[in-house]
């Protein structure tokens, strides 16, 4: 067999396959042996029936050799794809030359193909993270926000303001609904209480006022008003202790308030830390993607989407819950749920075919090792040996798609190795400075976070591998 491409209008190429004799033959034998088997002829047993009477059944060896062409038609197509070395990215378009009554075939398959974008400009990305420098105001931000935590409430003879305490009385009385009363009910002034305009009268109210208002009351199906009543019984301001050494010690594991303010400075740095790299990571894919003028092919879209809604379909699943009712837990409607998946679907492909191209440019390549090394990360997490899933995903004809994701997710590393870093005031970062130490770092979650490496080891790969193990898990469920 020998086949030729050649590009054809729009995002399309047309493959032009001839097929000897010889092999029309071999699938010509392979026809007749399956419908041997399947073809029920009194007389005869299954395996057994002459191809002469197949002939006479089908209507002709014309007709079986109809048959035939079109039962090898799939696998000609897909090793002429292997020799072109085309990505077709959609059904092909099959025109049968000649040769369908006899002698050699020739046959003509246009198919779309994935398109290569341009990605000009990725050279010279920018990427502005946020800053990373704690100031000497966030410290005594979260000294005082400590020190807030061991205040004492005490009783003022003046009006009451913004994070002042009131001790209340409240009564609500509703035309339609359940009237509310409650006692003795201590309420932080400026909070954002559920009654609109409670704070705006709580202002300026002193001990013994009796407050009078009306508000409305927001049901599902309909709005009421309701009459406010508050009497203030109390009002009580809050007294912060002073950042002493001895306060220190009082309300932390640190002796001095220097010692707590170099913890909560460290602690501080880690989350910023972590913050930018997890900004560097989204902020570039965003800017790769932003390169991509192109509109995206719509089957490379659709097939997207399929697979998000399956995705998600498997997953409420799982939880035992119907489209339906993620629906209404969302508070989203099927239409606008189905254009955030697509939008979701093309930013997608955008960046699929941006790597792709990122890779082209800078000859990216997998070596097979780092295939294999790839395989049993893989296989690990589909709980299956390697050897095993390399034979399903050999047999699937998946191993290019792998090597292809492994190659996207090292052109992505690669990007985030080499895109500009600068903070929000413009100034150059560099790279060492987002280094996290891990064993330094202390708890919640600047511990939590920072254990997910730096931003130029293996965490920002792991984005594009994502679709390298999705690969595998799906081509062993599929199989199983």
């Amino acid at each position: 067999m020998r086949a030729i491409a050649e590009q054809v209008e729009g995002n399309r190429v047309r493959l032009s396959v001839e097929v000897d004799e010889s092999e029309v033959d071999q699938a010509l034998d392979a026809t007749v042996r399956r419908l041997s088997t399947q073809v029920r002829v009194p007389g005869f047993r299954p395996g057994k029936v002459p191809r002469q009477v197949l002939e006479a059944r089908l209507g002709g060896a014309s007709a079986l050799r109809q048959q035939a062409l079109s039962d090898a038609l799939p696998d000609l197509y897909a090793r002429a794809v292997v020799d072109t070395e085309v990505d077709p990215i959609a059904a092909p378009e099959i025109d049968i030359k000649s040769g369908e009554d006899g002698g050699p075939v020739t046959f003509d398959a246009v198919v779309e193909i994935r398109p290569t974008v341009s990605i000009a400009g990725y050279g010279g990305l920018q990427v502005t993270l946020p800053g990373i420098a704690v100031s000497d105001e966030e410290i005594t931000a979260q000294v005082d926000r400590l020190r807030d935590q061991s205040g004492e409430l005490t009783s003022v003879s003046r009006a009451a303001r913004d994070g002042d305490h009131v001790s209340i009385d409240l009564h609500r009385s509703r035309q339609r609904g359940e009237d509310l009363h409650v006692e003795d009910y201590l309420y932080e002034v400026g909070s954002g209480a559920e009654i609109e305009g409670l704070d705006e009268q709580l202002r300026g109210a002193k001990t013994g006022d009796i407050l009078q208002f009306a508000a409305p009351v927001r049901a599902e199906d309909s709005e009421d008003e309701a009459q406010i009543r508050v009497l203030v019984k109390d009002v009580k301001e809050k007294i912060l202790p002073e950042p002493t050494d001895e306060w220190a010690a009082e309300a932390s594991e640190f002796d001095t308030l220097e010692a707590l303010q170099d913890d909560l400075r460290g602690r501080l740095r880690q989350l910023k830390l972590v913050q930018a790299q997890l900004a560097l990571r989204e902020r570039t894919v965003d800017a790769l993607v932003g390169l991509v003028a192109e509109d995206p092919p719509e089957s490379l879209v659709e097939e997207e989407v399929r697979e998000r809604l399956h995705d998600l379909g498997h997953r409420l699943e799982a939880r035992r819950l119907t489209v339906e009712q993620f629906l209404q837990a969302s508070g989203r409607g099927e239409g606008e749920l189905l254009g955030e998946i697509r939008a979701d679907a093309a930013r997608a492909v955008r960046l699929d075919l941006a790597l792709r191209a990122l890779a082209d440019a800078e000859d990216v390549q997998v070596t097979d090792e780092e295939l294999d090394g790839t395989i049993g990360e893989m296989a690990q997490q589909a709980g299956t040996s390697a050897a095993d899933l390399r034979r399903r995903l050999d047999r699937a004809g998946r191993l290019p798609a792998v090597r292809s994701d492994r190659r996207k997710s090292k052109a992505l590393t690669w990007l985030f190795d080499q895109v500009d870093l600068v903070d929000e005031d413009g100034k150059p970062l560099s790279r060492d400075d987002l280094h996290v130490d891990v064993a330094a770092q202390g708890a919640g979650d600047a511990e939590k976070g920072g254990q997910e490496g730096t931003a130029d080891e293996a965490g920002p790969g792991e984005q594009g591998s994502e679709d390298v193990q999705a690969e595998g898990r799906s081509t062993v469920e599929a199989e199983s």
